[in-house]
């Protein structure tokens, strides 16, 4: 790392201010020279170096510039193929079924053989509540395929029958997108949905644990159970409202909300549920997908068999995963111009083939341990400062007092050459790419305990 500015620098506070001269981009926290950074490292434009553990918002699987990507990129064949952009529903090039197949295909989850591709996380969880709908209306018709005159002319209306009332179950803390689908499935940043009509769909209760686990396990358990009869509850509730619900969406771990974890025990449950009432079970693996937390899918540490698993960012491309039975009967009724897109599926086919080739699988669950580690022997020696140090893979969190003392503490390692991001209303997220080794994870660890020795609870 080599800070040599302020953070953000001069150069990055003039382009700043011209982009939101036309842009509201207030977000913005410093421009990046991505010619000069390169592997876990990202440069800005005013020079400074810093150890990249966020890697845009968990989005980066192999680190900057690697050379597989970029060697994808210079080929002849490829350039075409990103140069003439086709209507995948329509047109696809001669190579799409077998580039689909060695890419999403070949790690697919278990039992989920039908894949969508997208543009984005939100698209993808979008049209994956909209399969759980089109499943629940199928099984209510026993089996018709054929939609009756008044189904086809009420849904015109967006009336019944052919606008069905019906909902989705969501958790308290769950983020899944800023459609308007769903934000009527997130409930984390109010910020997001304020203004936005939405629907009042049911929001349970996802488990708030005690920590350390080890040492709580009784209460916790406890949790997972009351969270699981609210679901119940809440599904009686909705069927006496006649607006049962069609399908259940989670993330395997609450990102954006905080990164608050399940237990095994509780989305097992949560599968029961969802078997017991014949409705979908959809795991939100945007953010958790692509190996960060030691497996491809977060959800395979839990044992659990979903209908639908949406994914995004280290997948390079957005989609949605699910089994025959979420296979719309008809043509058409998931569909987009674009269908995804072929210059992500380039990419994507050389981050797995690298995933595989540097078995960077192992190298997370090695790199994730270094982090733990860390981290919780943070807690013990900074009590006051760090709490609840949580993490599969290098998918970590830590907490701190309050919101003002994390965004003080994302600062000052940000000006000692570490960066990272926050989630929630006080915790600091870890996401760094599949490229990041325990060398770095100590170094990372060493610039915390630096910031940790000197740092001051804000009120």
């Amino acid at each position: 790392m080599d800070i040599v500015s302020p953070v953000p620098g001069p150069r990055s506070l003039a382009l700043k201010d011209e982009l939101v001269s036309f842009q509201e981009m207030s977000t913005v926290s410093f421009f990046a020279d991505y010619d000069k950074s390169e592997g876990n490292y990202i440069v800005d434009v005013d020079g400074n170096k810093y150890l990249d553990c966020f890697m845009q918002i968990a989005s980066i699987p192999l680190g900057y510039n690697h050379p597989a990507i970029l060697n994808a990129l210079r080929d002849e064949s490829n350039v075409r193929a990103m140069a003439n952009r086709p209507a995948l529903g329509w047109f696809p090039s001669k190579d799409w079924a077998a580039r689909i197949k060695n890419s999403m295909l070949c790690i697919a989850p278990e039992g989920l053989n039908q894949v969508y591709p997208m543009m984005c996380g939100t698209c993808s969880n979008e049209n994956g509540i909209k399969l759980m709908f089109m499943r629940y209306m199928h099984r209510q018709r026993n089996g018709r395929t054929e939609f009756s005159e008044h189904e086809l002319s009420s849904v015109l209306r967006h009336e019944a029958p052919g606008s069905p009332n019906l909902s989705i179950l969501s958790f308290k803390g769950g983020f899944h997108g800023r459609s308007i689908g769903l934000l009527s499935c997130s409930n984390s940043r109010p910020i997001q949905g304020v203004d936005i009509p939405s629907l009042a769909w049911p929001k349970a209760d996802f488990p708030v644990y005690k920590y350390p686990l080890e040492e709580n396990q009784t209460e916790n358990s406890a949790e997972d159970e009351r969270c699981l009869a609210k679901v119940e509850e809440l599904l009686e509730k909705a069927t006496r409202d006649a607006c049962p619900v069609a399908g259940v969406i989670s993330e395997p771990i609450q990102a954006e909300g905080g990164d608050n974890h399940g237990s095994p025990a509780f989305f097992q449950g949560l599968e029961k549920i969802c078997r017991k009432w014949d409705i979908s079970l959809m795991m939100d693996e945007v953010q958790t997908g692509g190996g960060a937390t030691g497996e491809m899918w977060c959800h395979k540490h839990f044992g659990l068999k979903p209908d639908i698993v949406s994914f995004s960012k280290k997948m390079v491309s957005g989609g949605i995963y699910h089994n025959l039975e979420h296979r719309p009967p008809h043509p058409g009724r998931i569909i987009n111009t674009w269908v995804g897109d072929p210059h992500k599926i380039i990419l994507l086919e050389q981050v797995v083939k690298t995933i595989v080739e540097d078995n960077l699988l192992e190298r997370v669950r090695q790199s994730g341990s270094v982090m733990m580690t860390g981290l919780k022997q943070f807690q013990t020696e900074y009590p006051a400062l760090l709490s609840a140090a949580r993490g599969r893979g290098t998918f970590c969190a830590v907490d701190l007092p309050n919101q003002v003392s994390r965004d003080r503490f994302l600062t000052q390692l940000r000006q000692n050459g570490v960066h990272l991001g926050g989630c929630g209303d006080k915790t600091v997220r870890f996401r760094p790419s599949l490229t990041f080794t325990p060398n770095h994870a100590n170094i990372m660890l060493d610039i915390m305990e630096k910031v940790l020795k000197d740092f001051k609870i804000s009120k």
